[in-house]
């Protein structure tokens, strides 16, 4: 069978080039791509895990049916206070409901309250980290104290002074603790913007005449959004601390909505006799905070390493 070598002469002379048949086609590039990834993730067990964790959350909060399918709105009296076991993988409650068919049904409002706050911390956050750093003047002075003053105020205690004034639920507690990260993605997005406007292929666009517009949408966002981007993974666990803790206050869904944080809340006064209602729901708060943490540390390294 002929061979044929795909390197260039150069190569070929000193012996370097592989010989492939004649007529096959190198990998495709999507395939290296995903054998990259498999490998990497290979190679780190704990972020493996980290991954396996978060998926199963995530099918958790849209398909509570693959996991559960007693209703976690119903229970039976009888049954009251049980401890973890076969049937009841996380025990019953007070009123002989199963918490594990609550913790999967309540990742769904968890979940959904999280990705709102992350959703408007990034785009409140990154609108005026785009604008003070790419206008720059007074318009960066006047942004940047503002950002300034949040940053001066603890995040809990103005994501509580913002639900007190937006009203209870699920999507106002999201809101306000998207508010209260607000001032972090400015930072971060202010100071990427600043960093790729100085850079040599912006001055260059700039000097060939492209307007301001196209150097912002064809340079600068995508240079500077990778930082934003691991920001908000990153926050995505702090947002479920935050929203939990506003829900175990009672500030979340009325009950009997089954959200993370009144599942702890709920459980709380039967510490003495029933610990697993407080603990389980817990750590499935924990393993889901790590998790996305540790997502987070990765992609932050990885970007590191490629600037």
């Amino acid at each position: 069978m002929s061979q044929s070598l795909v390197d260039d002469p150069g190569k070929a002379a000193l012996g370097l080039a592989r010989p492939v048949e004649a007529g096959s086609a190198p990998e495709p590039g999507r395939r290296a791509d995903a054998r990259r990834v498999l490998r990497f993730l290979l190679r780190r067990p704990g972020l493996l895990l980290s991954a396996g964790v978060l998926v199963l959350v995530v099918l958790a909060s849209f398909w509570p049916g693959l996991f559960t399918s007693q209703d976690p709105l119903k229970g039976v009296p009888s049954q009251n206070f049980r401890g973890p076991s076969g049937s009841h993988w996380f025990g019953t409650d007070e009123l002989g409901r199963d918490v594990f068919s609550r913790v999967v049904h309540g990742a769904h409002l968890s979940l959904q309250a999280t990705l709102i706050a992350v959703l408007v911390a990034f785009v409140l956050g990154g609108l005026l980290g785009v604008v003070a750093g790419f206008v720059g003047r007074w318009v960066d002075d006047v942004l940047m104290r503002f950002v300034d003053v949040l940053l001066s105020i603890p995040a809990l205690f103005l994501s509580l002074a913002l639900v007190t004034a937006l009203g209870y639920g699920t999507v106002k507690v999201a809101v306000a603790v998207g508010i209260a990260s607000v001032a972090g993605f400015a930072r971060v997005a202010r100071a990427e913007v600043l960093r790729v406007r100085l850079a040599v292929f912006v001055e260059a666009s700039r000097s060939c005449g492209a307007r301001w517009y196209s150097v912002l949408g064809r340079h600068v966002l995508p240079n500077a959004a990778g930082p934003v981007i691991v920001l908000a993974t990153l926050d995505f666990g702090s947002s479920i601390l935050a929203v939990s803790a506003l829900s175990f206050l009672g500030y979340g869904a009325p009950p009997p909505a089954p959200e993370w944080g009144t599942l702890i809340s709920d459980g709380r006064n039967y510490l003495a006799n029933a610990w697993w209602l407080t603990a389980l729901p817990g750590l499935a708060i924990a393993a889901t905070v790590l998790a996305t943490n540790r997502i987070a540390r990765a992609l932050d390294g990885e970007w590191s390493r490629q600037r």
